[in-house]
């Protein structure tokens, strides 16, 4: 906005009245005829009007309705009414420009004409034409400007408005889109990614009812694969349902986390599913998370299984990891730490695939912050995830020692 615009803006009032009386001085000091100087009258009737219009510069009607008495005492005793009539014709811009109702406007604009016509009563037919001319002056141009200014905000008003309802209206649209894109990942999901899990675990259900004697090694191989992907194929219905309509599954914890009690023992097996990959990991698991809310209980499932996979990946089966997990005061306090010591990176278990990113932005959608870093000569990462609003700190038992998984079975020594 220009100073122009701001000149006209509702805030800047004060200002418009105080340039116009200055005017109004300049006018008396510089703007008389030489050898006519101001009379008495004229200072007093000029500087009444300055006074009214700045105390009244927030009421536009009071200042009109004080202008135009000063007008009509001005042209019974002045010769020179110019300084009245213009704080008349200005206080008629003002309310023009922020009367709430148009009648009003034309109420003040007939009851000024009538006014600034006393001075033609009982004169000339020729000076009251010329007095009827005028008022074109002295309140035609002061309707007219008020009212472009009023047309003009009204204008703006509307296409603000309107840019509003557009950028609503592409919103919606935006929204549609993304839900018709995630129907259509929704039932690619189901139609091959689905699909084809459970053929793999039909068919390894199959193989391990038919062939009966199998090496006990080879069957828990096979019992670990149909286990992983009927996992994974629970997973995907959930990851489905949550694409197709996450409206109607938001409040539905079930597809959303896990149960809170079902944690330690998920934790364990995502412990377990590192060990028959080759690494040594320790577990310190406090069985007070088995009482956590079911969101920071998945989060912390989640982020163990992405570091446990990390570690696989990156130090391999020589490596020592550390995990630990503790509640204190509420707050969710997780570790996993490894000496890298490992040399040939080993298959990945399954369980993981977020990466670094994912779990930084679930730890901070919980109110946490994620620590990644190089520790010695291994990796860390850690967080601790706040307690959640209103949720009372759990009586529970003490931790499990060091070296202790959840259910208290001491884990391998390192290799």
């Amino acid at each position: 906005m220009g100073w122009v615009g701001r000149l006209f803006d509702a805030r800047e009032t004060f200002v418009r009245i105080l340039l116009l009386d200055l005017s109004g001085v300049g006018y008396l000091v510089l703007g008389t005829p030489p050898g006519h100087p101001p009379t008495v009258p004229q200072w007093i009737l000029a500087v009444a009007a300055f006074t009214v219009a700045l105390a009244a510069h927030r009421r536009p009607l009071a200042n009109l309705a004080g202008q135009t008495a000063l007008l009509a005492i001005a042209i019974a005793v002045l010769d020179d009414t110019t300084i009245n009539q213009v704080g008349a014709g200005w206080a008629l811009v003002e309310l023009t420009m922020w009367a709430g109702r148009p009648r009003v406007i034309w109420l003040a604009a007939v009851a000024l004409a009538a006014v600034t016509l006393l001075d033609s009563i009982g004169t000339t037919l020729r000076h009251f034409t010329t007095g009827v001319l005028g008022l074109a002056v002295q309140v035609g141009l002061p309707l007219l400007l008020g009212m472009v200014v009023r047309t003009t905000r009204e204008v703006g008003r509307q296409a603000a408005q309107r840019a509003v309802e557009e950028q609503r209206r592409r919103e919606s649209e935006n929204r549609a889109a993304r839900a018709d894109e995630r129907s259509a990942i929704a039932r690619e999901l189901h139609d091959v990614v689905a699909h084809h899990v459970a053929s793999m675990v039909l068919r390894v259900g199959v193989t391990r009812h038919v062939i009966t004697d199998l090496d006990p090694r080879v069957s828990e191989v096979f019992d670990d694969v149909h286990s992983t992907g009927t996992a994974a194929l629970a997973d995907l219905r959930r990851l489905v349902a949550v694409l197709r309509d996450p409206d109607a599954v938001r409040g539905d914890a079930a597809l959303t986390a896990i149960e809170p009690s079902a944690l330690p023992a998920a934790l364990g097996a995502a412990v377990d599913r590192a060990r028959q990959a080759g690494v040594t990991v320790e577990a310190d698991i406090d069985p007070a998370v088995g009482a956590l809310d079911a969101v920071r209980g998945l989060a912390v499932l989640r982020l163990t299984q992405e570091a446990l996979t990390n570690v696989v990946r990156h130090a391999g089966t020589r490596a020592l990891a550390r995990l630990s997990v503790s509640v204190r005061d509420g707050s969710v306090h997780w570790e996993v730490t490894d000496d890298g010591r490992g040399a040939t990176p080993t298959p990945v278990p399954p369980g993981g695939g977020h990466g670094v990113i994912g779990m930084r932005e679930r730890v901070e959608v919980l109110g946490g912050r994620l620590e990644v870093g190089p520790t010695g000569t291994g990796w860390r990462v850690a967080t601790v995830l706040p307690a959640a609003a209103g949720t009372p700190t759990p009586a529970v038992p003490p931790p499990s020692r060091r070296g202790e998984t959840a259910d208290g079975s001491p884990t391998p020594e390192p290799a």
